[in-house]
């Protein structure tokens, strides 16, 4: 495709459905008027993520979305030609899943239920069992959602299913056991910026991190949207507070330049790995 603008969004969402869907409209429309091409909203931007991860109450869950139903159609119609990721309580029947989604006004192109589950959260969520990226209009694209990308598997597995871009959805909080009283010496506030880079780095793909901030019930978001280059380096970023980070690139001839000297993924050996 050439020159593609991709944006990263750090911002605040909860459970009011109608505040979600004005705000992610909001930001549609701000990212076309900078001419963005590709748009990661955060984890859970419709509904909010739990209020307590330890022991999330059944009573006040963040509420249920189906992928075919009235809201996600509402995204895809301001999604239009733009390429828009974002993070739901998928409904499928009686299961729910902490769901990432990417539409466009074509309707949905691709899906990725959260795989990996930090305690309580099975309270909420049914486990997701899968990583498969998937073609869009502006490449191949590969999500991940929250702890997923704790995981170095889990990024790889994209990346050799051909992921160009890996949109990585999260409502990251700061530590729930240690608390720093600054964010930004906050342990989780460096591991999400570590991990950002190291997956783009190990696999030679871009990356487009987006997180909540604010607070919600006792949980305090890092923020820290970023747009990652296949080389580990950060193009752009919102740091703490609510933004969007905008970078513009060739995707497919950085990811080639990455790869000239040392290609990571053909250079694997699988067998001395088990």
């Amino acid at each position: 495709m050439g020159l593609i603008r991709i944006a990263a969004v750090s911002a605040h969402f909860g459970r009011d459905l109608d505040h979600d869907l004005d705000r992610i409209a909001g930001l549609i429309e701000s990212a076309r008027a900078q001419g963005v091409h590709l748009l990661v909203l955060p984890d859970a931007a419709l509904g909010g993520y739990l209020a307590d991860l330890r022991e999330p109450d059944p009573e006040s869950l963040p509420p249920a979305i189906e992928l075919d139903g009235p809201r996600l159609n509402r995204v895809a119609a301001l999604a239009a030609e733009m390429v828009v990721c974002l993070g739901v309580r998928e409904a499928d029947g009686d299961r729910r899943y902490n769901t990432a989604v990417c539409l466009s006004g074509d309707g949905v192109l691709g899906t990725h239920r959260k795989v990996h589950q930090p305690a309580g959260e099975s309270v909420a969520y049914t486990a997701g069992d899968r990583f498969a990226a998937f073609d869009t209009p502006v490449g191949r694209i590969g999500m991940l959602v929250d702890y997923d990308k704790t995981f170095p598997e889990s990024a790889r597995t994209l990346a050799l299913d051909g992921a160009e871009i890996l949109a990585c959805l999260s409502a990251w909080p700061t530590s729930i056991t240690n608390r720093a009283p600054r964010m930004a010496d906050d342990r989780q506030s460096r591991l999400f910026d570590l991990y950002d880079c190291a997956r783009a780095a190990e696999n030679q793909v871009v990356l487009a991190s987006s997180n909540q901030t604010g607070a919600l019930g006792g949980m305090r978001f890092l923020g820290q949207a970023k747009v990652v280059g296949p080389g580990g380096d950060i193009l752009a970023r919102t740091w703490s507070k609510a933004g969007m980070a905008v970078a513009e690139l060739d995707v497919a001839a950085e990811i080639a330049r990455a790869r000239r000297v040392l290609a990571h993924l053909s250079e694997r050996r699988p067998g001395a790995y088990a």
